[in-house]
């Protein structure tokens, strides 16, 4: 039986638009646009430099009891899970560190190869949203734009690069980009598991990485939406996009931002029901279902507003097809240890 996701608000997937596509990589003269548009980044090494912390692995509690979440989420039953230590980088992929690996490899994500990516309304000027949203909306979610040459060097499309954002998460990269990226570096993509035990950073069930309380004593913790959604973010928590990925405060395992700026990928394919069955493959190193159409994706992203989408909660998960890139989705690495 297939299992997505309920929604396209959070990650839409290219089936959600569906473009003509060329599915032959970039020529060379392309690949040297390419390189010459991302010349002013200074590519810095492989996340090794992430300061990756090792973490001890054990038994914890993972998943939330009932909370008025879509059943098709599938962040219940809260169930016993072990695993096996393991070490996680403490912030997400950078946009220097991918124009690192671009750098070393030629490498050529998806959306250069579709000729486009999803980009969030408002970050487009208002000539080109008006001209999109008549043919390249999401129709489930219109504040998706396709946009034609949105990529991670390009994350609004052509006329703005990454100048000033070198620090902040690399987007517009699928989870087959992820996983190029992870082998070029020695890792791989944490298991969901893994990316929900290190994101608690040692609390029981709380609800967010710091606690059970979204602003503790007044203090944005977490990049966000603020305001109405999806007409106006007051940039309340200092930003309306994404953000340097060592904003805030860690969690107690020293991770940044698990909660809000960017959806991370795992290595799980996303179903709303295989875990509840008790059994070793749900609660010991569980690695997901054996295949899937959509994969996992964890922490929520800047878009996230409790009207509309709270699932920048440490339980909440959402999943979109390994092909499918969007603004705010990226990812972190792990190692084995």
């Amino acid at each position: 039986m297939t299992h997505e996701p309920g929604d396209a608000c959070c990650t839409p997937s290219t089936t959600s638009w569906a473009p003509s596509r060329s599915d032959s990589a970039p020529g060379e003269a392309e690949r040297s646009s390419r390189r010459a548009e991302t010349a002013g980044i200074r590519p810095e090494p492989a996340p090794s430099s992430n300061g990756a912390v090792e973490l001890p692995g054990g038994a914890f509690l993972m998943g939330a009891p009932p909370n008025g979440q879509p059943d098709q989420d599938g962040e219940g039953p809260v169930r016993e899970v072990t695993l096996k230590p393991f070490a996680i980088d403490v912030h997400a992929v950078t946009n220097a560190q991918f124009a690192a690996f671009v750098e070393a490899t030629d490498y050529v994500t998806e959306a250069e190869r579709f000729g486009w990516s999803f980009v969030f309304r408002q970050h487009l000027s208002r000539q080109m949203a008006r001209r999109l949203e008549k043919t390249n909306a999401v129709v489930q979610a219109p504040w998706w734009l396709a946009v034609p040459g949105a990529r991670w060097d390009l994350p609004e499309g052509p006329g703005r690069d990454l100048r000033g954002r070198e620090q902040h998460p690399a987007v517009h990269v699928s989870w087959n980009d992820a996983q190029a990226y992870c082998e070029w570096a020695g890792a791989r993509l944490p298991t969901e598991a893994e990316w929900e035990y290190a994101a608690r950073g040692g609390l029981e069930q709380a609800v967010y990485p710091w606690g059970d309380e979204l602003e503790p004593g007044g203090e944005h913790r977490c990049n966000i939406w603020q305001g109405t959604f999806p007409d106006h973010d007051t940039g309340a928590d200092g930003f309306t996009g994404t953000s340097p990925v060592d904003s805030f405060e860690p969690n107690g395992y020293g991770l940044y931002n698990c909660s809000g700026n960017v959806w991370e990928w795992t290595a799980d394919w996303f179903s709303p029901d295989y875990h509840r069955q008790e059994d070793a493959a749900t609660r010991d190193n569980p690695t997901g279902p054996p295949t899937g159409t959509h994969r996992v994706q964890r922490g929520g992203s800047f878009l996230c507003h409790v009207s509309y989408c709270n699932r920048y909660r440490v339980a909440a998960r959402t999943g979109n097809t390994p092909d499918s890139s969007t603004a705010n989705s990226g990812f972190r690495c792990v190692r084995d240890l």
